[in-house]
């Protein structure tokens, strides 16, 4: 006779919503709280939890656009409705200008990457 074992336990590959994340990071991270004990409340290893907080730290991928105008300093650009706020002069290789129009969040971007 053959026998058969049957295995319990968690789902592998189960698919956490967002809300379901933040509401265990929630309960994670308050005061007084056991990672080790949130975890194996909702069966999941502490170092699941650890990972989605990085995540959730990390800065938002840039999804803004705004018009910034790269030339070589010999021509002007006759479209340019008003004059830049921001000139990054990049040696010879051109300058970055930055309206003032740009949503802070992207001036700061584009600065930081520029570094």
């Amino acid at each position: 006779m053959r026998q058969i074992t049957v295995m319990t336990g968690p789902e592998r590959g189960r698919r956490w919503s967002d809300e379901e994340r933040l509401q265990i990071l929630a309960e994670a991270f308050a005061p007084g709280a056991s990672v080790l004990a949130v975890a194996r409340r909702h069966d999941i290893s502490t170092a699941r939890i650890y990972t989605w907080r990085n995540k959730l730290r990390q800065p938002p991928a840039l999804t803004e656009f705004a018009e910034a105008v790269v030339d070589d300093g010999e021509q002007q650009n006759a479209h340019q409705a008003a004059m830049p706020v921001i000139i990054v002069d990049l040696g010879g290789k051109g300058r970055v200008s930055i309206s003032a129009s740009a949503p802070a969040a992207l001036v700061s971007a584009a600065l930081k990457a520029l570094r």
